[in-house]
């Protein structure tokens, strides 16, 4: 279907996951895309009031409390939660483990690729990382995200191989590659089966919403649950 995309990735068994595009609409709470997404949905997901963190909820817990944690990522174990995360230039990165036990959904833009998000959401699986395949959703692309210095130096202050996932343009000024940063920090942790990561929301108008491009509030929602 054109309002979504299904990952291409050796599905563990029972995972199933999703991200929105443009077609479906806007997935903001209240946004009558919301609507249009729940009748593909087996139930309603767990969402997430996100702030650029490394924090990570659990899903089944939340859902039970019947709370929207604050919180950037979110894991579920066995059957039934579904993780969510909105989108419009970061990336949406799932993680699951091969025997299709628990699985894990992290929204990480720069700031929470360089504080750790992906680590947190590895953590807090608890599988061995070994046993941990990974897909990277639709985010800004390397040839078109440029930051500042002020972002270089977040980076490189705790991670001196990221100096690779950067390109200079002008002064003070540099491109950005999310999806390599990602993976150089999956394959730290061990890490080794990654997809994924040819999308670009800036460029591609007619699929997706980009904040950079628009600065608008409009939101792709990525999602993935236990089957």
């Amino acid at each position: 279907m054109p309002e979504v995309i299904v990952p291409e990735w050796p599905s563990p068994q029972g995972v199933r996951a999703l991200v929105t595009t443009r077609a479906l609409g806007d997935m903001r709470s209240g946004a009558p895309g919301r609507e249009r997404l729940r009748a593909l949905l087996p139930s309603e997901p767990l969402w997430l009031r996100q702030i650029h963190g490394i924090a990570v909820a659990d899903a089944t817990g939340a859902l039970q409390a019947g709370t929207e944690p604050e919180a950037d990522a979110v894991v579920a174990r066995g059957r039934g939660p579904i993780c969510a995360v909105l989108v419009a230039d970061c990336m949406p990165v799932l993680l699951a483990s091969d025997s299709g036990d628990v699985i894990g959904l992290a929204h990480a833009g720069w700031r929470g690729l360089a504080a750790g998000v992906i680590e947190a959401t590895l953590a807090e699986m608890g599988a061995v990382p070994q046993r941990v395949i990974a897909w990277f959703g639709p985010a800004i692309g390397p040839r078109v995200y440029e930051v500042g210095d002020e972002v270089r130096a977040a980076f490189l202050e705790s991670d001196r191989a990221t100096r690779s996932a950067f390109t200079p343009v002008r002064p003070g000024h540099w491109l950005l590659d999310l999806y390599a940063v990602a993976r150089q920090r999956l394959a730290r942790a061990g890490v080794a089966r990654v997809f994924g990561g040819a999308f670009c929301t800036y460029t591609d108008r007619e699929r997706f919403f980009s904040f950079r491009r628009d600065r608008t509030g409009e939101r792709m929602a990525a999602l993935a649950w236990i089957d």
